[in-house]
């Protein structure tokens, strides 16, 4: 019976700001990670990846590369982030010219396993549970389903 290669990963490279928080076992490498920012276990952050300032990733989080996230953002368990639409009916491994940025705004809300794909989101939104993010959000709100769509203004704020 043949032995596996086995690959460790763990934390390396990563850039880290001011009192950020790990809780591990997690693989983060070549990301950058904002001050004060919280990642649960079973979390994978990928290279090229800026995470903002005051940002919870919650645990079972996996942030492909090519992806930024704003600050005051919380993504919940679960959430998958893809670079990758497939555009070719296959796999692009290693083709990361074809692969698609995502970028979140400020205090965007990703709940529990939401997938993203690589889209926009603008600042102020709220993906429910479950839903699927095809296409970039250009209107602050609420947007659930699979693919996510707008369902109603966020609460206003009092003062």
């Amino acid at each position: 019976m043949a032995e596996p290669l086995l690959l460790d990963v763990g934390i390396v490279n990563v850039a880290f700001g001011e009192r950020v928080k790990v809780v591990r076992p997690v693989n983060l490498y070549g990301c950058e990670l904002g001050d004060d920012c919280f990642v649960g276990p079973f979390v994978e952050i990928q290279n090229d990846v800026i995470i903002g300032a005051r940002t919870r990733v919650q645990s079972h989080v996996f942030i492909c590369e090519l992806v930024t996230v704003g600050a005051d953002c919380f993504i919940s368990h679960g959430a998958m982030f893809i670079n990758d639409r497939m555009s070719n009916g296959k796999p692009a491994f290693g083709a990361r010219e074809t692969w698609g940025r995502t970028v979140l705004g400020d205090r965007v809300i990703v709940g529990t396993n939401a997938t993203i794909l690589p889209v926009t989101i603008c600042a102020d939104v709220m993906i429910g549970a479950g839903s699927v993010v095809t296409q970039d959000i250009t209107k602050p709100g609420i947007y659930a389903g699979n693919p996510a769509r707008f369902r109603r203004a966020l609460p206003k704020k009092s003062s």
